[in-house]
């Protein structure tokens, strides 16, 4: 029952739902079911969220990084969404290691790096990680 009434205000909401309110559901809709709902991932498939994902905004390629996985790249969600997910996700897995200078991401920055989808994750990632700990 509590599906079908999610499903009904889902539906129900207005074209104009508030911005702070969509960034969470579209993370449940398009992100929770690898990431789980509290960040934490899959250890050994999927990455944690947690405390990580604000350090990637701090080095160069790591923003562009956070967009071109294939699970953002390929999401259904628009780039202004999907720019909203990304700031939610910051914000809400890893406050701590956000700089105080963040710049959130917006629509215009995710349309211009959103495609192609990374093919190489992990190598990618590896990197951006090493740069993290370099600094």
């Amino acid at each position: 029952m509590k599906r079908f009434a999610l499903a009904a205000i889902l539906i129900a909401a207005p074209t104009g739902f508030a911005h702070a309110e969509s960034a969470p559901i579209n993370y449940m809709l398009q992100c929770q079911g690898c990431h789980l709902a509290d960040g934490s991932g899959k250890p050994g498939s999927v990455p944690s969220l947690v405390d990580s994902i604000g350090r990637f905004v701090r080095v160069p390629g790591g923003r562009e990084y956070l967009v071109r996985v294939p699970g953002s790249s390929q999401s259904s969600l628009s780039d202004r969404d999907l720019a909203r997910v990304l700031n939610y996700m910051i914000r809400s897995f890893g406050p701590a290691d956000v700089a105080a200078d963040f710049r959130p991401f917006d629509a215009v920055e995710v349309t211009q790096v959103r495609r192609p989808p990374l093919s190489e994750t992990e190598s990618v990632r590896r990197a951006l990680l090493s740069a993290m700990e370099a600094r």
